[in-house]
């Protein structure tokens, strides 16, 4: 089995321990991790703002880094959701042909490894965000919280209104703050009255805004990636 992993922008410049759990976690289930150098942005940001043909190198380039692997995995809904979903838009034949190869972290889990127990341990609780692309593009369902229900010592908290929105989404959140931060409000809202300690979610840009947004209230929860809760052990949690 070749596996690679797409790191992805946000997480190589902002939170490469995320990039670091998810190799941790698949070596610990056997699982031999590539990291080719060559990789660069999917291109999610140029698509979603309408330039098409700024895309397209991106994709190609995509498709050249990742063309010998059988599976590449990625610690982002969002740009899973890219390649998969936008790519075969944008008449790339080779950057088609890798898309249906690109797996968000959790249905490489559940799907190709076949496991929801992977050995974690996290004494904390926790809530979800299911995040707009891994739940309406990718279709995740309940993938992430099957591998969460797995985890030694984590108490899973319900989140009112987890389908809603967080206000990122990408430059819309540059485009429209006033909407995005009170989007943000809301959903860091519902994350404090749900008790928990820590709030997760498959993708960190979504994580970011959320974060930010608890932190301005002065509130305790921190935000933390999926990747990070399955990889965590005993011996890691301090």
């Amino acid at each position: 089995m070749r596996v690679a992993l797409f790191v992805t922008c946000v997480n190589d410049t902002l939170y490469p321990h995320t990039g670091r759990a998810v190799v941790t976690l698949l070596e610990r289930l056997g699982v031999a991790v590539d990291f080719p150098l060559a990789q660069t942005c999917c291109g999610q940001v140029q698509f979603n703002t309408g330039y098409r043909r700024e895309t397209r190198p991106l994709a190609r380039r995509y498709a050249d880094v990742f063309a010998d692997y059988e599976y590449v995995v990625t610690p982002s809904g969002s740009c899973a959701a890219m390649v998969r979903d936008n790519y075969p838009r944008l008449d790339e034949p080779a950057a088609a042909a890798v898309a249906p190869r690109t797996y968000e972290l959790t249905e490489f889990l559940t799907d190709v490894l076949k496991v929801t127990d992977v050995g974690a341990y996290y004494p904390y609780t926790v809530t979800y965000h299911p995040t707009c692309h891994g739940l309406r593009m990718l279709g995740l369902g309940d993938r992430p919280r099957q591998l969460l229900a797995h985890v030694q010592g984590l108490t899973l908290r319900e989140l009112a209104g987890a389908e809603e929105c967080c206000g990122f989404g990408g430059t819309f959140a540059l485009k429209n703050p006033a909407v995005s931060a009170a989007m943000g409000a809301d959903k860091a809202r519902h994350v404090e009255e749900s008790g928990a300690q820590a709030v997760c979610a498959a993708d960190n840009s979504c994580l970011m805004h959320i974060g930010g947004t608890l932190a301005r209230r002065g509130s305790p929860v921190r935000p933390v990636h999926i990747a990070e809760i399955l990889a965590s052990t005993e011996g890691d949690v301090r």
